[in-house]
């Protein structure tokens, strides 16, 4: 069984799924997921978006829904009965989960570590104790996990082997009807509905801003495949109603909702919410500026315990601030358009966004992982 919680999760799941079966064309694997655990031959009795929420507030509105799926997984694994259960990331709902695993004695393989390196790094006593083996993504990880004893293997980042582009740049502006000759930005607001209706209204503020002074720009709106079209196209009519008289002439945009490699390929820049996408904009060299914004109780609890200067996964892989973070109140339309001039003129963003790939390690990671689970199944409890 695989359990993913949100659409970068789905993603990497998806990739081991594919690697096990590979491996071994016989393997049943079940589990919660998204479209792509789908598409990589995953029987999911639950979708992530029953469990896409973010933020210590989220949560508890949403507590009875997330208690539901969590009930439901465990009836599940009585059911079934997996040699094995592969949790994947999303800590608040896995960790819980692993504590009632345990008491079942299924092996439990935990994939996309939380992120202790940024939060309470004593949450590795408690995992150690829950989880037979955990599979890192980021060598310093291991460095935290192997310091309290814990079973641990760094395999590199799948996506060194997930982003391949299709179409180029110009093909894909072609026919979404958009100029190849024009700067086009990307607008990246995130794979959750809060993340839409706290990012999308600032990231359209800026576009008009970054629009009206130059006009040799058009926009692309990059929609995550767990967002519903619908939601999209309410916060932009909301945001059009919005907009002051100043701001009369229509921003030249469009939805993208195509494989989001040639999506994202397809930008000059970016303005992107801060997770995995940082990294998948890296690694396709696209200068981006990272923004975050979330409800204050879940932003003032964060902001007390998390101990390291950046929060975008490409600052904290490159160990430096290689795009500027805009968080809570610094996430406004002018500091947003500010910065994506910034970055559009920095002469060594592209030289430092190459740098990140070499921290990502070799291709085969999700090959490596699967090969770690498989003898993880087939060794003594």
């Amino acid at each position: 069984m695989i359990i993913a919680g949100e659409a970068s999760g789905d993603m990497r799941a998806a990739g081991l799924a594919r690697a096990l079966k590979e491996l071994d064309p016989g393997l049943r694997l079940t589990g919660i997921g998204g479209q792509y655990m789908k598409a990589a031959g995953v029987e999911c009795f639950a979708d992530i978006t029953e469990l896409a929420v973010i933020g210590f507030a989220e949560v508890i509105k949403n507590l009875g829904r997330i208690k539901k799926v969590f009930d439901q997984t465990l009836k599940q694994i009585d059911t079934t009965l997996p040699d094995g259960v592969i949790l994947v990331d999303y800590p608040g709902f896995n960790l819980r989960l692993a504590r009632e695993i345990k008491k079942r004695s299924v092996k439990i393989i935990y994939y996309v570590s939380p992120q202790v390196w940024a939060w309470r790094e004593k949450r590795v006593i408690k995992i150690k104790k829950l989880v037979d083996r955990m599979i890192v993504l980021f060598p310093f990880e291991k460095d935290i996990y192997g310091k309290y004893g814990m079973k641990v293997d760094y395999v590199g980042h799948p996506l060194i082997d997930e982003i391949i582009v299709d179409r180029n740049q110009t093909e894909v502006l072609k026919a979404m009807g958009l100029s190849a000759s024009k700067t086009t930005i990307g607008l990246m607001p995130g794979s959750r509905v809060k993340e839409i209706e706290r990012h999308l209204p600032c990231m359209l503020e800026a576009a008009q801003i970054l629009f009206k002074q130059n006009k040799e720009r058009q926009f692309i709106l990059l929609k995550s495949s767990s967002v519903p079209l619908k939601l999209i196209s309410t916060v932009i009519a909301r945001s059009a109603v919005q907009r002051s008289e100043a701001t009369k002439q229509s921003l030249p945009m469009k939805i993208y909702d195509g494989p989001t490699y040639d999506g994202i390929n397809a930008l000059d820049a970016v303005i992107v919410a801060s997770g995995t996408a940082t990294l998948e904009c890296a690694l396709l060299k696209k200068p981006m500026v990272i923004i975050y914004k979330t409800s204050w109780l879940t932003y003032f609890l964060a902001k007390a315990l998390i101990k390291i200067p950046y929060i975008g996964l490409v600052n904290v892989v490159a160990g430096k601030k290689v795009a500027e973070e805009l968080i809570q109140n610094d996430a406004t339309a002018g500091h947003i358009a500010n910065s994506i001039e910034a970055a559009l003129h920095n002469p060594h963003i592209v030289d430092e966004l190459a740098a990140v790939k070499t921290s990502l390690g070799e291709p085969g990671a999700s090959l490596r992982a699967a090969k770690i689970v498989l003898q993880c199944l087939s060794g003594p409890h």
